[in-house]
């Protein structure tokens, strides 16, 4: 017998196995490394050590706008932590400045005040400048040019007006861009609508390039990153965290190689051999990775990687935040045949994605492989609409794959964090 804890919202969900039928656990390595420091250690050291460039506050000296892009209210990053230690850097040598924090919220919905009040404490949001950013808002849009995808590259223009332009943020294993942190704090961190929608086009999302774990080749990572350059993004302070959100790697400094010291670092802990299943259990960390629908495709992936074809994936979200898009809702409740809408969107130019197109491109990508039983607190008429059957337990799902699968005997593969790991084959 062994048993499993699952991420489930603020909470875990338990588990017992039977041996014979647990097919093997995947998870990365990442959740048993310690550091002897504290995360605020870590992070202190890594902006006073920068990797391929000056200290942040010898380049903030004689500067007078300053940007600092933040994460939105669905990443876990410690801002309490990084986000003091930044302003002090700056301050130490440009008590001046003048500062914003930009929030990059991409294409999710605004971050509300309670939320930033949750995100940073409530000293830096009454005593900073800060800004939420929106892609629609087009006043607020400045073009850089073409991504070599072809489509036009808007950013926010309180980033591009900034003298000074830096991020924080945090890396870990990425669905389709590889991994996430550095550069995508810019694209699609603080782009326009249109930006992300040329990037995030049926075509990338198809490559099969454009998986968890690959930045070289990936196109999607190529358009990412030139963005960042092309924006001047100057300085990331980025940062790993294991499963209970606790900092265990920072780096800081030039964008590309403090970026690039951390996906080495996961690469080398991420790491978990795919195994043969019928069933995989998998989740999307916990809070705040599975408040909605949306997010929780990225777990799947994970899940998508090691079951048999024809097999069942039983993803565990809570979603407390509900679906997370309506074009994503609809554009799977909408059509009852999902080849029809792949192939729809398998049909769309770079320049012709529409919104949430990738995202359920993905999901659809998921289902013709294997069957989705989904745990959460959503109406379970909106998740059978989505093509997915829902539960409200590990055993009624069980019991439920049992029945689809047309047999007892089974071998379950348990994923704890399905965006933490990489599943190799």
């Amino acid at each position: 017998m062994k048993e499993v804890l699952f991420p489930y919202g603020k909470e875990k969900l338990s588990y017992v196995f039977k041996e014979e039928e647990l097919a093997g656990v995947l998870e990365s390595s990442i959740h048993h490394y310690t550091s002897e420091k504290t995360g605020a250690e870590l992070i202190k050291e890594a902006i006073e050590d920068p990797i391929g460039s000056a200290r942040l506050a010898d380049m903030a000296e004689g500067k007078k706008k300053i940007v600092i892009i933040a994460s939105d209210h669905t990443r876990p990053v410690p801002s309490k932590l990084i986000m003091p230690l930044m302003l002090k850097e700056i301050r130490s040598k440009n008590p001046d400045a003048e500062i914003t924090i930009l929030i990059a919220t991409g294409c999710h919905r605004d971050t509300t005040r309670e939320e930033l009040i949750g995100k940073f404490g409530k000293d830096i949001v009454e005593n900073e400048n800060i800004y939420v950013h929106n892609c629609d808002e087009r006043e607020k849009l400045v073009n850089l040019g073409k991504l070599p995808s072809g489509g036009d590259c808007e950013i926010n223009s309180i980033a591009y007006e900034a003298d000074l332009l830096v991020s924080e943020g945090f890396i870990e294993p990425h669905f389709f861009a590889g991994f996430s942190g550095g550069r995508k704090s810019v694209l699609p961190g603080i782009a326009g609508r249109a930006t992300v929608l040329a990037n995030h086009c049926s075509e990338f999302i198809d490559d099969p390039k454009a998986r968890t774990g690959i930045l070289d080749g990936n196109p999607i990572h190529k358009d990412m990153l030139w963005a960042a350059r092309t924006a001047k993004l100057q300085f990331i302070v980025n940062v790993v965290l294991n499963a209970d959100k606790e900092v265990i790697f920072a780096a800081a400094g030039d964008p590309q190689a403090a970026h690039k010291a951390g996906t080495d670092f996961l690469s080398s802990l991420c790491g978990a051999k795919a195994v043969e299943a019928d069933v995989v259990i998998t989740t999307n960390g916990g809070y705040p990775l599975d408040q909605n629908v949306y997010q929780a495709v990225k777990g799947m992936t994970a899940g998508e990687a090691t079951v048999k074809k024809g097999g069942v994936i039983i993803m565990l979200a809570a979603s407390g935040d509900g679906i997370g898009g309506e074009h994503f809702y609809h554009q799977l409740a909408d059509e009852p045949d999902i080849t029809k809408t792949m192939s729809l969107f398998l049909s769309r130019g770079r320049l012709e994605t529409v919104p949430d197109q990738w995202q359920t491109q993905i999901l659809l990508r998921i289902l013709m492989h294997a069957r989705v039983i989904y745990i959460s607190e959503m109406p379970d008429d909106m998740i059978s609409k989505m093509h997915m059957t829902p539960a409200h337990s590990i055993e009624e799902a069980l019991k439920i794959a049992k029945r689809m699968l047309n047999k007892d005997d089974i071998k379950i593969a348990a994923i704890p964090d399905g965006v933490s790991v990489i599943v190799e084959n």
